[in-house]
């Protein structure tokens, strides 16, 4: 059993025109602008009034059903950020850095002297390329910070919103825009494109890898009431009550295209569920692949299915 992902990388070349936006600079501490906090390096720095307010909501992480949740913009991402969670999306890197034979990134980089990764999750992807380019900026966002604290000087991470009107960057501002699995996560992915691509260098990229959330059997044998693709099924359900879908990774060239893009190039990988391959590596790689999707079913299910499809949990921890 397989499930695939689309890995899309665009390249721009339009120049646009538009009014300059408030930008912001990193020191080597916290610090807030505007509703975007940046956090890098160590040591301790106070605030007041909304501005305290805001970065202790960043730091208080609500508990529900037995897993904690960000704090920022709370519900808006409706996966976990505890420690077992944090264990899964670093060995999820691993993961997609064998399917993709060690590559961080497919579209042909020279110099980025300005990276933006959305969604950064515990910042493995940007800590890499700070450094495999040591002298470009790089920057992750996510409504999380549970990114390591010794990271390169390079790299820096901040809580932030993509879905937000107004990034705090000014237009035409980065030379290479990342996304990895965001299912779920926004209500309409296709304008987190549109806002990359106005936030992009004319001649800049942007590159996304997606995961289709139905499994596939390359011999027939998998049967309709296999109860993995069942749940696959609620899965969808729950993201489409809650306005947050799943099934972009199919539709990610066309919103490239749509945005302005040129130069769409798509590549599909398949990912294996489980280790059914004769393959010594892919069967490797499948054993993976299967310890990381049991890691995670109750971190995929638990709030998708209480919020949205309003089960309790012991409906879900059902053995």
């Amino acid at each position: 059993m397989d499930i695939t992902l689309n890995s899309v990388a665009a390249h721009d070349l339009h120049r646009r025109m538009s009014d300059h936006r408030s930008s912001f600079e990193c020191g080597s501490n916290r610090s807030v602008t505007g509703d975007t906090i940046c956090y890098s390096g160590e040591g301790p720095i106070s605030y007041d009034g909304d501005t305290q307010s805001l970065t202790n909501s960043v730091y208080e992480f609500p508990k529900e059903n037995g897993r904690s949740y960000h704090g920022y913009r709370a519900g808006a991402y409706r996966f976990p950020n505890d420690l077992n969670e944090i264990d899964r999306l670093d060995s999820q890197f691993e993961i997609l850095r064998i399917l993709f034979q060690g590559h961080n990134y497919f579209a042909p980089l020279a110099n980025p002297q300005k990276i933006l990764d959305i969604g950064t999750g515990t910042g493995q992807w940007a800590i890499e390329m700070g450094d495999e380019f040591p002298d470009a900026e790089v920057q992750g966002t996510d409504l999380s910070p549970i990114q390591p604290p010794l990271v390169p000087e390079n790299v820096h991470f901040f809580i932030d919103d993509a879905s937000d009107d107004d990034w705090v960057v000014p237009p035409a501002h980065f030379d290479y825009i990342h996304t990895r699995l965001l299912l779920g996560a926004f209500t309409d992915f296709s304008e987190i494109i549109r806002k990359a691509f106005f936030h992009l260098k004319p001649g800049g990229w942007m590159e996304g890898q997606e995961a289709m959330t139905t499994p596939y059997c390359d011999d027939g044998t998998m049967p309709p009431d296999w109860p993995f693709f069942e749940w696959t099924s609620y899965c969808d359900k729950a993201a489409m009550e809650a306005g947050r879908p799943l099934r972009i990774a199919n539709r990610m060239k066309k919103w490239y295209e749509q945005a302005g893009f040129v130069d769409v190039q798509e590549k599909i990988f398949k990912l294996p569920l489980n280790p059914w391959a004769n393959d010594p590596e892919e069967r490797s790689l499948g054993k993976m692949s299967e310890e990381n999707w049991l890691a995670g079913l109750n971190a995929f299910s638990m709030a998708p299915f209480t919020r949205d499809l309003e089960w309790t949990k012991e409906e879900i921890e059902v053995p």
